[in-house]
């Protein structure tokens, strides 16, 4: 396969402007299929813009650029169509539906995948089989699967929360906004492992970061510094482990 078809999403000049103050100026960069791409720098940096950019959440347009995926012009599609095409995003702060189990949300969210794919819907066995299979991956107690979603869970337990939906849902390309924030060791771990364990050569990834301990478990095949909205440096893991030690301020 050459590299043009292994590629998923495509970034191309994107620039993002809000209340007249560019956010993001001019970011190119390529995810391909089965690769692991992280995106760090400090606080302000613009790059929880582009992952809102990339999964289509409304506050965020795009005043310049391109985006495609799988040569598809991404920007073309409402949020509900990108999901079903196979983009998913883990966010920093996960929002409460009560009254909505974990299961039944799910439920609902795999079989309108696969309806937008033209396949029939997942047969409860399956979904049951699937959910008890994914939940014991991330040490998690399938009583945790009949609460409300995220309500009244604690900050670890949401975060494991959406990387379980991730398992299940297994999306092409799954976007994992800080999802390493506030973490303590264990969960981050767990965390490691569910992304770890749905890699398979095929599934990519775009991880949104500020700290590189979360790399120290997921290790990216790329690396992109963003700084004042523009990558200022692009490497593998080991740039990450230079600027922990080193910080931002030496690239500037």
């Amino acid at each position: 396969m050459s590299k043009e078809n292994n590629i998923l999403v495509k970034l191309n000049e994107v620039g993002i402007k809000q209340n007249d103050k560019w956010l993001v100026k001019g970011v190119s960069l390529l995810v391909e299929k089965g690769k692991i791409v992280t995106l760090i720098g400090p606080n302000g940096s613009g790059k929880s813009t582009l992952a809102n950019v990339v999964v289509g959440q409304e506050n965020y347009t795009i005043d310049k650029g391109e985006v495609s995926y799988f040569k598809e012009n991404l920007l073309d599609m409402e949020i509900e169509e990108r999901a079903a095409k196979g983009v998913f995003m883990s966010f920093q702060y996960p929002v409460e539906i009560p009254g909505l189990t974990v299961t039944n949300f799910i439920k609902a969210a795999i079989n309108e995948s696969r309806k937008a794919r033209g396949l029939d819907e997942m047969s409860s066995r399956e979904m049951l089989k699937k959910s008890r299979e994914k939940s014991s991956l991330l040490d998690i107690d399938t009583k945790f699967l009949s609460r409300s979603l995220n309500e009244g869970f604690s900050g670890g337990e949401k975060k494991r929360n959406e990387i379980f939906q991730m398992a299940m849902l297994e999306p092409e390309l799954a976007v994992l906004d800080e999802t390493d924030s506030g973490l303590d060791i264990d969960a981050l771990k767990i965390i490691a492992k569910g992304v770890n364990s749905s890699r398979d050569g095929k599934k990519a990834f775009l991880v949104i970061t500020h700290y590189q301990r979360l790399l120290d478990y997921i290790k990216p095949d790329f690396v992109h510094v963003l700084s004042e909205g523009k990558i200022i440096k692009t490497g593998c893991s080991e740039l990450a482990e230079e600027l922990e030690k080193t910080g931002y301020k030496k690239l500037n």
